[in-house]
């Protein structure tokens, strides 16, 4: 799941997508709607693949989390964000068992669940292609010849 363009942006609601950065800002389109809007350099804004969440381990980012959700509902839609306090952090104590009691709250459980259901239901909850470093990983393991870069050849002065 790649959350890198996902913007929350404080004071408006639902979750948006950076288009273009501007001298004095930067255009966002909102998920929900499709509506463009301008951005000052002065809002507070959070970009989803920058958020982690405290564990009694360190932090989460939010992107695991997010794999950890939708592989949990095969893709599908999460519980709603609109349970009651106590189911809402009973399921995200099944989802992260090591997530720090003390410093994450329900309000967080259901931020992070309408996130993930509002990307669900735009169809940006996908497993990611594995990366170049991770298929070259793959087939040295497996023994499989790595596709190689084309050899550069110098010219020679006759």
């Amino acid at each position: 799941m790649n959350l890198e363009k996902i913007l929350s942006i404080s004071g408006k609601p639902g979750l948006y997508v950076l288009r273009v950065q501007t001298r004095s800002g930067f255009v966002a389109e909102s998920l929900s709607d499709g509506k463009k809007i301008t951005v000052s350099l002065k809002s507070n804004v959070s970009l989803l693949s920058e958020i982690s969440i405290y564990t009694y381990d360190g932090e989460t980012p939010l992107t695991e989390i997010m794999t950890l959700i939708a592989a949990k509902h095969e893709n599908g839609p999460a519980i709603s964000h609109k349970e009651d306090n106590a189911t809402l952090l009973a399921y995200f104590k099944e989802i992260l068992p090591t997530y720090d009691e003390d410093r994450v709250y329900a309000s967080d459980v259901k931020k992070i669940l309408n996130w993930y259901n509002t990307l669900q239901a735009k169809g940006l909850v996908v497993a990611e292609a594995p990366k170049a470093e991770e298929t070259a990983e793959a087939a040295v393991e497996a023994d499989v010849p790595v596709a190689e870069a084309p050899k550069k050849t110098k010219k020679v002065k006759e």
